[in-house]
C-alpha cells in the first residue's frame, strides 16, 4: 500500500517555519523575497542612486531563516555584514495585485538580519554574477517571532535600529523606505506567483558593516518586536 512516506525517492526535508509570539503554532515559509537598496541612505553607501528607480529584488532559501540566539560565522569569507530589515509575511497572494489590496495579504511581521558575506558580494557584483553565494548561505536569515497584524497593525513608520556590543550601528525609520510595503508586494506579484507562506525582507537603512565572533548584535523595530543573536 502506497502511503506518505513511501512516495518519495528519499526522505524529504521537513518545511521550513518560523515561530509565531505568545503561540504553539508555526508559520510555514514558502520563498524569501528580498528588496535591494530600499532605503536612501543604503543606497548612497553602497554605491547606488536613491532615487526613486524600480526596485530589484534577489531571493534566500526558507530555511535561511532561522530563530535563534546564535548566528555561526560563515565559511568561505572574512567579512560578513549586518543589514537590519522589517519582514513581511503573507497569509494571501496572486498575481498582479493592487497597490490597494496588498495588505490585505499580509499575515504578521518580524525583525530579522539579511546577513552578507560582502566580499564574495563584491566578487559576484565585479563579475556580473548572481549573489546566491553572498546571500543565501546557512542561517543567513536570523528572525524574531512573527507577531500577527492583527495585533500590531500595519506599521509604516518607527524607529529600526541595529546595535553591535551595545554601539548604535544603523538607525533609521520605516517612513524611510523607497517603496513602501503594498507597493513591495504589487511589484513582485508583477514578477511573481506569490502564495501563502512567502516571507519579504524589505530592506534596510545606512550603516551595514562587518561582524566579528563573540559580537552581541540587537535589533529592534519599533511596534514590530526586537531580535537579539551573538556571532558565534
Amino acid at each position: 500500500m502506497t502511503t506518505a512516506t513511501t512516495r518519495f525517492a528519499i526522505q524529504p526535508v521537513a518545511a521550513a517555519t518560523l515561530p509565531i509570539a505568545q503561540s504553539t503554532l508555526l508559520f510555514p515559509v514558502h520563498r524569501v523575497y528580498c528588496v535591494g537598496r530600499n532605503y536612501a541612505d543604503h543606497a548612497i553607501e553602497m554605491g547606488g542612486d536613491p532615487n526613486r528607480e524600480p526596485p530589484f529584488f534577489f531571493q534566500k532559501n526558507p530555511d535561511n531563516l532561522f530563530a535563534g540566539d546564535s548566528f555561526p560565522y560563515p565559511s568561505a569569507s572574512n567579512d560578513v555584514h549586518h543589514e537590519i530589515e522589517m519582514v513581511v509575511a503573507l497569509k494571501g497572494g496572486g498575481v498582479d495585485i493592487p497597490v490597494a489590496d496588498a495588505l490585505d495579504c499580509v499575515w504578521g511581521y518580524a525583525v530579522g538580519l539579511d546577513m552578507t558575506r560582502r566580499d564574495l558580494q563584491a566578487m559576484a557584483k565585479e563579475l556580473a554574477r548572481p549573489w546566491e553565494v553572498a546571500k543565501a548561505f546557512e542561517q543567513s536569515a536570523p528572525c524574531s517571532p512573527l507577531v500577527a497584524a492583527e495585533k500590531i497593525g500595519h506599521p509604516s513608520r518607527g524607529a529600526i535600529r541595529l546595535d553591535v556590543n551595545g554601539e548604535r550601528r544603523q538607525a533609521g525609520d520605516l517612513d524611510q523606505m523607497i517603496w513602501k510595503v503594498p507597493e513591495m508586494i504589487s511589484y513582485l506579484s508583477g514578477l511573481f506567483r506569490l502564495a501563502p507562506g512567502d516571507v519579504i525582507m524589505t530592506g534596510t537603512p545606512a550603516g551595514v558593516g562587518p561582524v566579528s565572533r563573540g559580537d552581541v548584535l540587537h535589533g529592534r523595530v519599533d511596534g514590530v518586536g526586537g531580535l537579539d543573536v551573538m556571532v558565534v
